[in-house]
């Protein structure tokens, strides 16, 4: 295995018990960032992540991407030796990010009092669906489903259509954010304390997470007594923006301020536009939206994509082709600042060459290497309960014939 002594958080130590999205990303940041985080995984069928999205062999590209930078260890929590392995590892790490429903982890004996007691200086992240406590804390939590309860889905979409949910799991992306800011959050509290203080317990909800992302959403309800609705591609009252034909395909334009709503107008051939005083008001803006719309449409279907980039580059509007994965990969932005890194993986019989996403942010102008890929089930199982914990040969043979690793 590589040294794992690369990035900020070197001789941080995770331990993730969780599964699928929300708390593997949050202990993947960790990991990207130089800390060791450890896997836990079901003996013989690990993540389920590992079956999303695979087309070809035994483990998603889905999975390798977010279990990227960490060891897997197999260990079933629901046996007492699981539970006290747990605990062995829990007194030489500094956080736990769990997702499971809240009560699973007091089931198993290790709640965050038993946690406290064998490493009182332990933070722990929970995420789950709904959070800890309230009426719905029982209630089983997916990301899809937190987008809809949070209200993001109620606003995504055509005004004449069925709500729509992005192609990618924001819900379960922006909990692990949550989580990742919330234990070093409690990290950093503990440095400047000085040892053990509280909070040393984080309580993340999926919907919560979700709800962070729809800012206004509640307060333009009880200011305005406007319930926001499905607006297509543009966010209300943000105009002129959003996505443009051109004569061969699309852009997203961002004409939005008051500065660049000027320069647009002068570029896309509409000067009167550009010197109206009374566009210099946001709202105003907003009730034009389909006459500034047309102006700038009647524009884009002149010219090619790549020409209306250019055109608007040039004139200081944020302007962008709508890239697929096929284009990304021949991006020589995203290649100069290392946001595609080449590892092999073993995908079916022979080791074929697949780009990483990079690592986000960098720090001091240096893009962090990825340094591997998301391990095999249990990889690391016999390396870090010999290495950490001191088990030999014959307990983990012991261990093995009950399928407790």
């Amino acid at each position: 295995m590589e040294k794992t002594d690369i990035g900020p958080l070197d001789g941080i130590r995770v331990l993730e018990l969780g599964n699928f999205v929300a708390a593997p990303f949050a202990s993947r940041l960790f990991a990207d960032y130089g800390a060791d985080v450890i896997k836990i995984e079901r003996p013989d069928i690990g993540d389920e992540l590992r079956g999303w999205r695979r087309w070809r062999g035994t483990t998603s590209m889905m999975f390798r991407t977010i279990a990227r930078n960490k060891r897997s260890v197999t260990l079933d929590l629901r046996t007492p030796e699981g539970a006290d392995a747990i605990l062995d590892l829990v007194r030489q790490s500094d956080v736990i990010i769990e997702n499971f429903r809240p009560g699973t982890l007091e089931r198993w004996n290790l709640g965050p009092d038993r946690l406290a007691e064998v490493n009182p200086d332990i933070v722990l992240v929970r995420i789950s669906g709904y959070g800890q406590n309230g009426p719905y804390k029982d209630k089983t939590g997916f990301g899809g489903v937190a987008e809809a309860f949070g209200g993001l889905r109620h606003i995504t979409g055509y005004p004449d259509r069925e709500s729509v949910r992005a192609a990618a799991p924001i819900g379960d992306i922006l909990a692990g954010l949550h989580g990742a800011v919330a234990a070093l959050v409690m990290l950093l509290a503990r440095k400047r304390d000085g040892g053990h203080s509280r909070p040393a317990v984080a309580d993340v909800a999926l919907y919560e997470s979700v709800f962070m992302a729809v800012e206004s959403l509640v307060p333009d309800y009880d200011a305005y007594g406007i319930n926001r609705e499905r607006t297509a591609g543009n966010l209300p009252g943000v105009v002129p923006s959003g996505v443009y034909p051109c004569r061969n395909g699309s852009v997203m334009i961002a004409g939005n301020s008051s500065r660049v709503f000027g320069r647009l107008m002068e570029a896309v051939g509409r000067p009167d536009l550009a010197n109206d005083p009374t566009l210099a008001d946001g709202d105003v803006r907003y009730q034009r939206e389909a006459e500034l719309d047309e102006a700038i449409t009647s524009w884009t279907t002149q010219h090619d994509a790549a020409e209306v980039v250019t055109a608007l580059d040039a004139a200081g509007v944020p302007v962008g082709e709508i890239l697929s994965a096929a284009d990304i990969v021949d991006n020589e932005h995203f290649r100069s600042r290392s946001m595609l890194q080449s590892h092999k993986i073993r995908i079916e019989d022979d080791l074929e060459e697949v780009r990483m996403p990079g690592v986000v942010p960098q720090f001091d102008g240096v893009a962090t290497p990825v340094r591997w890929v998301g391990p095999e089930l249990g990889e690391h199982t016999d390396e870090v309960l010999t290495g950490l914990l001191g088990l030999d040969d014959r307990q983990l043979a012991h261990y093995r014939e009950r399928n407790i690793i």
